[in-house]
């Protein structure tokens, strides 16, 4: 069932992606034409204080805007897109965490990565764990409305149930498996 793409045409580039149309021929000689949402990749960060010391233990999250959707307020995991091609995968999960909510860690851990629409879209997302968290501002550059949310781990599977984005999903269902 292998196939290999035979031509490509760019029909649009802007700021954040662009949209090509690609031709594949596939092991049986037929061909197919798909148009393709093209996106340089993105980082997800996981921001986590696990319980300690009778704390209960504490997840970042950001509420923004998404009018794509039409979302007013969508609650998030922090994120963004890889900025240049080649460009190393941890050190955009810190430019992220540092950008959207103020914060640095001391201990980081890729978690997966994943696609989010293979069948249109091309963009790879990277998940990071980061524990051991302090304070750490930097300037996007960018117009963003971010408001940061302080997610208490006692609140995540209520949290869960009313989520639609699927970066977070990922992130906080992963959370719940594999660390809690």
């Amino acid at each position: 069932m292998g196939f290999e793409r035979i031509d490509s045409e760019e029909i649009w580039q802007g700021h954040i992606g662009g949209v090509r149309v690609d031709t594949f021929r596939y092991e049986d000689g037929q061909e197919a034409t798909r148009e393709i949402v093209s996106h340089p990749g993105a980082v997800t960060v996981l921001p986590f204080e696990p319980p300690s010391r009778g704390a209960g233990g504490w997840i970042w999250l950001v509420r923004q805007p998404r009018e794509p959707v039409g979302e007013q307020a969508l609650l998030e995991l922090p994120a963004g897109k890889i900025d240049v091609p080649g460009e190393d995968l941890l050190e955009t999960a810190k430019r992220e965490l540092a950008e959207e909510i103020g914060m640095a860690a001391r201990e980081w851990r890729h978690l997966v990565s994943f696609y989010n629409s293979p069948g249109l879209l091309s963009e790879e997302n990277h998940l990071f764990l980061a524990q051991d968290l302090y304070e750490q501002t930097a300037n996007s550059g960018e117009e963003e409305r971010i408001e940061i949310v302080r997610l208490p781990i006692a609140e995540l599977d209520a949290t869960i149930a009313g989520l639609k984005d699927a970066k977070t999903l990922i992130g906080l269902l992963w959370l719940r498996s594999f660390l809690l």
